[in-house]
């Protein structure tokens, strides 16, 4: 960023999405600092960074269309306890949430960057994942810029705060990947026992 100012911003948020661990919470709220004095103008840090999330974005979209339906069928088939009824039910879900589920999912740590697969699995409409992917990013993008812009010398405790929120859903998501193995586990193991029987 201090290299070259606003642009630089959208290429590490673009960065960001292809590569989770690098976060936005901490780049977005920098960029607002350095705006704050005078480094970047405000309004472009907010236009490229939303183009940097709009275009990491649409990497991992093209990413899961040329996954495709099929190969996505055929490697979840190789999944231990995964079953491709779980896909059927996904792709349900997906195709009736996934407009909501592709704007919300810019604000949620983690998902931010994964959502983008499954859109383009499915072949969401690329002008309607478009927009939503801007919609989303922008609103985002904005608040974390503008608390960076308020907070001024202290932008690094917006890290501090929204870790904790990344944390959560890390910790949620772990325990409801161990809820599923669980729960597969012992339908196994019933399986077993009724042929066994």
């Amino acid at each position: 960023m201090e290299m070259l100012g606003a642009p630089g911003a959208g290429i590490a948020i673009a960065l960001e999405n292809l590569f989770p661990p690098l976060p936005s919470e901490v780049i977005l709220p920098l960029a607002g600092f350095a705006a704050s004095r005078g480094a970047m103008d405000l309004v472009a840090v907010l236009l490229w960074t939303t183009a940097g999330s709009v275009i990491g974005a649409l990497a991992l979209y093209w990413v899961g269309a040329l996954l495709g339906r099929e190969r996505t069928l055929a490697l979840a088939a190789r999944i231990p306890l995964l079953k491709l009824s779980d896909i059927a039910k996904t792709e349900a879900w997906f195709l009736k949430h996934g407009r909501k589920t592709v704007f919300f999912g810019r604000m949620i740590p983690i998902f931010r960057s994964l959502i983008s697969v499954p859109a383009g699995v499915e072949r969401m409409p690329l002008g309607v994942f478009t927009l939503l992917t801007t919609a989303g990013s922008l609103l985002w993008n904005t608040v974390f810029v503008l608390t960076g812009w308020t907070l001024g010398e202290n932008w690094s405790l917006v890290e501090t705060y929204v870790g904790m929120g990344t944390n959560a859903v890390i910790a949620t998501v772990l325990l409801a990947v161990l809820v599923f193995v669980g729960v597969r586990l012992v339908e196994r193991r019933k399986g077993r026992h009724a042929v066994g029987g």
